[in-house]
């Protein structure tokens, strides 16, 4: 019953979000708010009112029984051969793109969530259309251009962290839930899309606050140094802000994601080499290419 009233309400939430959080819904009217979440829940039913949700729709369980991997951003990722990944469905997120001289491809899907991450990287997010699909939630229209690549989603975003409760969606024509981590939102894809297995690597799951990082507003940091927490020192690195990870609150998260893969005989396991992530059961990534 919680969870069918915040969908519900969910266009209400914006009155009252926390907009240090959120900056881009400060650009967007109530009454736009509530046409972008009626355009998809009409999608959901079979109604399209625009090529987006008709594409995005025509996307379900359209890679039933395969497997995919979703790569994190962790410092492990250079401890392994992620040129194996080349022929494989991936998910890639953030800055990933960082990273292609090492990997020698780029992700099948590409998944953007942190407003931070749009405005800091807006040209090169904007420029980068090498992923077969980009998934990006339009209350990040302001910054991130509409493109032939781009599929535009309907995120459920908390109002505020206080009221924080994991929502995984099973459905991600309707909507996207949020989970402190754009990973949560690349598990609810791979659910739609119709993974069954999904591997996880990069996932360090291990943050280091620098402590001469700068506090700007509410959880964002903004970077004094290099990253010591990505694979790359560039990745947040001086000059770019990101926010306070909150590892308690992913592991809410994925605890959801879990149960929701495991209900439908599905499994996501832990590939990353090392790291701090237990909620998933483990597996060697080599073994996996055997």
């Amino acid at each position: 019953m919680k969870k069918v009233l915040r969908k519900i309400l969910h266009p209400l939430l914006f009155l009252v979000v926390d907009k240090r959080t959120y900056r881009g819904l400060a650009n967007i009217s109530l009454l736009k708010l509530i046409a972008y979440n009626v355009r998809f829940k009409l999608a959901s039913k079979g109604i399209y009112l625009t090529k987006n949700e008709k594409l995005f729709s025509s996307l379900k369980d359209k890679y039933k029984g395969e497997r995919c991997f979703i790569i994190g951003n962790g410092p492990s990722l250079n401890n392994i051969d992620l040129t194996k990944l080349k022929d494989e469905y991936t998910f890639g997120v953030n800055a990933i793109y960082l990273n292609y001289e090492k990997m020698n491809f780029h992700p099948t899907f590409y998944v953007l969530e942190d407003y931070a991450v749009a405005e800091d990287r807006a040209d090169e997010i904007n420029n980068y259309n090498e992923a077969e699909y980009k998934f990006i939630g339009y209350f990040l229209n302001y910054v991130i251009k509409d493109t032939p690549k781009r599929i535009t989603t309907n995120v459920y975003i908390s109002a505020y962290e206080e009221l924080f409760t994991p929502t995984f969606s099973e459905n991600c024509l309707e909507g996207i839930g949020v989970g402190g981590t754009v990973s949560f939102q690349c598990m609810q894809l791979a659910f739609y899309l119709g993974f069954s297995k999904v591997y996880l690597v990069g996932f360090d799951h291990n943050y280091a606050i620098p402590k001469e990082a700068n506090l700007e507003r509410s959880s964002v940091i903004l970077s004094e140094s290099d990253d010591e927490n990505h694979f790359s020192k560039e990745y947040f690195g001086k000059g770019y802000r990101w926010h306070d990870p909150k590892v308690d609150r992913m592991e809410k998260s994925y605890e959801e994601a879990k149960a929701h893969f495991d209900a439908a005989d599905r499994k996501i396991n832990n590939a990353t080499a090392g790291g701090k992530l237990e909620v998933f059961e483990r597996v060697d990534y080599n073994s996996l290419f055997n």
